[in-house]
């Protein structure tokens, strides 16, 4: 079974994360929400504060097939500030083993060099932050093992595209059917 982790700091998008961790586990896919802040409850950019499954310091990157990184203002600048979380973004890359970012996350791979001569995606107000990628406003893109998403709206599409990866077209698909999303992926 592929296992994927999703981080949370402070001020995260809660769709973003959410929608993914919901998707994911529909299809099968371990997921486990992991605490940046040290806490077990963290609070999304909208108040909503939601109890995560591991703090990073628990974490046994070993196991998992996928790094995911919510957006949000302050979430992203809180996920890009922990080094232990920027360290493991940096080995999976350069292992070959996927990572993923949507909205204002994807800048962090901007930073980090990782989206030279890729397809990548953001909020609009991040695109100038994607240092040597090919900028597009699709919802989702799959570069090799680089995936990023464009905001909030494309929240299931990315959850999709992800579930795509572990599972397939077809379980994608039919996941698409069953939560009745019907729009571009």
């Amino acid at each position: 079974m592929s296992k994927i982790a999703v981080f949370f700091a402070e001020g995260y998008e809660e769709i973003e994360a959410l929608t993914v961790v919901d998707i994911c586990r529909r299809c099968g896919i371990d997921v486990d929400m992991v605490s940046v802040t040290g806490r077990r409850a963290v609070k999304g950019a909208h108040d909503i504060s939601v109890e995560m499954d591991k703090l990073f310091e628990e974490t046994d990157f070993r196991c998992y097939d996928m790094l995911v990184l919510p957006g949000g203002l302050e979430g992203t600048k809180g996920l890009e500030a922990h080094e232990g979380l920027m360290a493991q973004i940096d080995a999976f890359y350069d292992r070959g083993k996927y990572i993923a970012a949507i909205c204002a996350a994807p800048s962090i791979f901007g930073h980090r060099g990782i989206l030279e001569g890729r397809k990548a995606c953001s909020y609009p107000s991040f695109e100038n932050q994607l240092a040597g990628a090919d900028v597009t406003q699709g919802p989702v893109e799959v570069s090799d093992n680089v995936v990023t998403g464009r905001g909030m709206g494309a929240a299931v599409p990315f959850g999709l595209a992800i579930a795509e990866i572990f599972c397939g077209s077809e379980a994608a698909d039919d996941m698409a059917e069953k939560i009745v999303y019907f729009g571009q992926r």
